[in-house]
């Protein structure tokens, strides 16, 4: 999560000097123009270099739950008492489709990854 507000912060620092441009480039400074594209130049790379990480760490994530020996979908009555299934199934680690994990292994329901059968 640490790689997340990173970028979040880092885009913002962008997009403030997006919205900077026009006054940097009415004011006519040929010097301070070079500056600001180097300093959005700048920003851009560390933000792309930060995004190519936190990919790399999901797909080590997502390899180690694919290497788990049991997975399956959680059905909707499993789903509202998680608390209950995870107690049953210790080391259980669920997935749902729509967060960065999800999406990057391709699920289509919410499914759960253990060691043991559940």
């Amino acid at each position: 999560m640490k790689e997340q507000a990173e970028i979040k912060r880092l885009s913002d620092m962008l997009d403030a000097l997006n919205h900077k441009d026009t006054a940097v480039i009415q004011q006519g400074n040929v010097d301070l123009i070079a500056q600001h594209m180097k300093e959005k130049e700048k920003l851009a790379a560390e933000i792309q270099r930060l995004k190519e990480v936190r990919v790399k760490n999901l797909s080590v994530q997502a390899q180690e739950l694919t290497k788990m020996p049991f997975s399956r979908a959680i059905t909707k009555k499993e789903q509202a008492d998680m608390g209950s299934l995870k107690k049953v199934a210790r080391g259980l680690i669920v997935v749902h489709p729509m967060t960065a994990l999800g999406r990057e292994m391709g699920l289509k329901e919410v499914t759960g990854y253990a060691k043991k059968a559940f």
